[in-house]
């Protein structure tokens, strides 16, 4: 695995974090060891400052920005998820702009690029609506940017730029939709 950590983050983006996730709504933190090990074990580096937030202010939560059941903890998937085999987040994520493969002429109903941008680079950070899933990506050029993927395409969030996890947590937290 290269190595491909950020810096941490400022103390000011951890206080909004923790404001943004009361204690009582929180799952326990992973502690950096565990962060570390998952890491190892996945060939991944995950970005801040969700790295710091599972290892030390929460490892997912009932309460947060994905509508369907809150932030899942670190590898857990939403019960919704697609079945399409194991999660590889170490892997290259496969796009580096948004794609809406429904509507993409070239793409048949058994296309391994589909299931690769549901399996590859990225965790789950939870789901809206069911079927439309947060990926925060751990790989590749667009590495720390949330994206929606859903049956239809995926996309950056909010567009091209894209936020980070901050950025996500941050819109929610404001109560603002998610497209304005």
């Amino acid at each position: 695995m290269t190595d491909t950590r950020d810096d941490r983050p400022a103390d000011a983006t951890f206080d909004f974090l923790r404001l943004a996730f009361p204690p009582e709504w929180r799952e326990p933190p992973l502690g950096q060891a565990a962060v570390a090990q998952w890491e190892h074990e996945n060939g991944v580096a995950l970005p801040e400052p969700y790295r710091t937030f599972i290892a030390e202010i929460s490892n997912g939560s009932s309460l947060g920005p994905a509508g369907d059941g809150g932030l899942q903890p670190l590898g857990r998937l939403p019960d919704s998820w697609p079945d399409l085999g194991p999660r590889q987040p170490g892997e290259p994520f496969p796009l580096d702009e948004a794609w809406a493969w429904e509507d993409d002429e070239s793409v048949d109903p058994e296309d391994p690029r589909v299931d690769a941008v549901f399996t590859k680079g990225s965790v789950v950070l939870g789901s809206e609506d069911g079927q439309s899933f947060w990926l925060l990506l751990t790989t590749g050029p667009r590495r720390g940017e949330v994206w929606m993927v859903a049956d239809v395409g995926a996309v950056p969030v909010p567009g091209n730029r894209a936020w980070g996890f901050a950025e996500w947590v941050r819109r929610w937290h404001s109560g603002s939709e998610w497209w304005d």
